[in-house]
């Protein structure tokens, strides 16, 4: 006769990875971006302009004159955004530290992603050198976009 007790086990484990799969447990708490700041970031008011201290607060001077590589506005031109969107992520951005470089040669890239006042969840990727700040990329978060950018 066999034992009905040796199928327990299987069934305590296949109950707790169906409670695993339910709660979602590996992704971790889940956060709507529109509402609060990544981890590892301070957020301040200063004249109604969100400042982001990521990794190095003194490296990303949100106000200094913009640079465009060609390939930024080749990206911006095919996802349809403008020269203000890049500026209002900048200055309402928060920083993507997954997603950026403090420690890039010849200067550190920031990303930094936020919604523009059109709705678009945009991360425009910054690159402060000396007095000016080069806008390297820009990609629309939600929608791909068909671009050949060389």
């Amino acid at each position: 006769m066999k034992s009905k007790g040796k199928y327990v086990p299987m069934l305590l484990l296949g109950l707790l990875l169906w409670l695993a799969w339910q709660q979602q447990w590996w992704k971790g708490p889940q956060r709507d971006p529109r509402v609060s700041a990544p981890r590892n970031t301070s957020i301040t008011k200063t004249n109604h302009k969100k400042i982001n201290t990521g990794n190095d607060p003194a490296a990303l001077d949100r106000h200094a004159p913009l640079k465009y590589t060609r390939h930024a506005r080749c990206r911006m031109d095919c996802r349809h955004v403008t020269e203000d969107e890049v500026v209002e992520i900048l200055e309402n951005g928060s920083v993507n530290t997954e997603k950026s470089n403090p420690h890039d040669e010849p200067c550190p890239t920031y990303a930094l992603e936020g919604y523009s006042d059109e709705g678009q969840h945009l991360r425009v990727v910054f690159a402060p050198c000396e007095d000016t700040t080069s806008v390297v990329t820009c990609i629309d978060l939600d929608k791909d976009w068909a671009c050949s950018c060389n």
